[in-house]
């Protein structure tokens, strides 16, 4: 597969990543204890096309990754966090991710952002590993911090300077 074509997500891109967040859905990743409902809007007002990349694959959805502020509060406002990512399953192992988080560092840099975040559960090992592979480093764990799929696990925070 070719690297896909990353682009910003246009508002009849909904059902797409609503489809590709239930069939991506996992314990290993996510901290909700189930996939989202079919019903269940994936845009919404404080998180709406705007705050995603899409990965495209001739003409079809196959990732996405979701930018926003780690909080609102105006002197927290120079980072940006990745705060979600997501592969259709036909497209892992081929650098759609790295290309998804490449693209969320540029996008941070665009807006502006001195510094980009993240957090990923301490089971993801493969995620982690993209991740310190594009210069992310561990700032912190919160230790068992969410009970996910029978067991707790670790809340890896790791970040990036842009500068």
């Amino acid at each position: 597969m070719p690297q896909p074509l990353i682009r910003p997500a246009r508002p009849d891109d909904e059902a797409a990543l609503a489809r590709l967040d239930r069939e991506s859905w996992s314990p290993l990743h996510e901290v909700r204890s189930e996939p989202p409902a079919p019903d269940e809007p994936f845009f919404h007002p404080t998180c709406g096309p705007d705050a995603h990349l899409v990965a495209e694959h001739d003409g079809r959805v196959v990732g996405y990754v979701r930018l926003g502020h780690p909080t609102g509060m105006p002197t927290n406002a120079h980072v940006l966090q990745i705060r979600g990512l997501a592969v259709a399953e036909e497209a892992r192992g081929k650098g759609t991710g790295r290309v998804l988080v490449r693209a969320a560092v540029e996008e941070a840099r665009r807006r502006g952002a001195r510094r980009i975040t993240l957090r990923v559960l301490g089971p993801n090992t493969v995620a982690r590993t993209l991740y310190a592979s594009e210069g992310f480093v561990v700032e912190g764990v919160l230790p068992g911090e969410f009970h996910v799929g029978g067991r707790y696990v670790d809340d890896v925070l790791m970040g990036r300077s842009l500068l």
